[in-house]
């Protein structure tokens, strides 16, 4: 979990200056009507955050395991991200990721193998610290779509 958090924390402190680089509208563009704009992304991130977030929280005391699904669209539908300004956008993912950061930092290495499910349908079970290693890796993966091979990752 040590060189989860280290990487996560990393990743926020670069990333956080590429993405003031770009310009209002730079960070608006919708690539295609139907497909997220960079702010639109980085708002997609903002609500990983906040849905693992609190698995990372709920799932080291609810008993059976904790169910919190994500409906991505929905989300970033329902925040407006895309009219909300840049500076603003970027504040509120550093803040989550440093809030996951301080949790993850502080559980009890007896929680990291507990569980929770993420699926919407059947029954999917994820460790803690298999959700943590993977909150990174598709954060990589949309850091992507922000600046094009930013990591050498495929995910999943």
């Amino acid at each position: 979990m040590k060189n989860t958090i280290k990487e996560l924390d990393h990743i926020v402190d670069q990333f956080k200056e590429k993405f003031n680089s770009f310009s209002e509208a730079e960070f608006s563009e919708k690539p295609l009507l139907n497909k997220w704009s960079k702010k639109e992304v980085l708002g997609h991130l903002i609500d990983s955050a906040h849905n693992n977030l609190r698995r990372f929280i709920c799932g080291q005391y609810e008993i059976p395991p904790t169910k919190i699904v994500y409906d991505q669209d929905f989300w970033v539908a329902a925040n407006n991200y895309q009219y909300l300004n840049k500076e603003d956008v970027i504040q509120l993912w550093v803040l989550m990721n440093k809030q996951i950061s301080t949790v993850l930092s502080q559980m009890s290495e007896s929680n990291y193998s507990k569980v929770t499910d993420t699926s919407k349908t059947e029954i999917k079970l994820y460790s803690l610290q298999f959700l943590a290693d993977d909150y990174v890796r598709h954060l990589k993966h949309h850091i992507n779509q922000i600046i094009l091979k930013s990591f050498d990752i495929v995910y999943p």
